[in-house]
């Protein structure tokens, strides 16, 4: 598969805003692994191996374990997930796949019990940046580094 586009560097401009509200997100109360759990598993739903690829090498460079990641599809079924993981996850998978869902009150009401009211704005900003992200990647046929893999092989 070979890049449509590099939409990037036509238009970098274009992506500031996305990259400065990387920043907040970065920036924000919300922890680190969530952040990056959310980004994982939302382009886990879409399919998105470029994001796919960074989150999941971004998580093991923090320190996150293998069996968390590789669970991630399962994160119901797993008792690795805190409670606050668990409910930004549903809330990811509800705006993931909002015409499905309709974004249910079960969801919501878990995320506003235990995410203070900015957190609920950034992690539902992030999860829509991320939406975004992978379609921008998919759309434009990104594809993730294969070197050190293809090495390794």
């Amino acid at each position: 598969m070979s890049q449509r586009l590099d939409y990037f560097a036509i238009t970098p401009d274009l992506f500031q805003p996305m990259l400065e509200q990387e920043k907040l997100f970065k920036d924000s109360t919300l922890e680190h692994s969530l952040v990056e759990l959310v980004k994982l598993r939302a382009s886990q739903i879409n399919g998105c191996a470029f994001c796919i690829h960074m989150h999941s090498h971004d998580l093991r460079a923090h320190g996150e374990s293998e069996d968390r990641m590789q669970l991630l599809n399962a994160w119901r079924e797993s008792s690795l997930y805190t409670k606050r993981e668990r409910a930004a996850l549903a809330w990811c998978e509800a705006l993931t796949r909002v015409e499905k869902t309709g974004a249910p009150d079960t969801d919501y009401e878990e995320m506003t019990r235990l995410f203070s009211p900015r957190e609920q704005v950034v992690l539902t900003l992030l999860i829509s940046a991320i939406n975004a992200w992978n379609r921008i990647a998919i759309g434009f046929r990104t594809s993730h580094p294969a070197a050190e893999e293809a090495n390794a092989a």
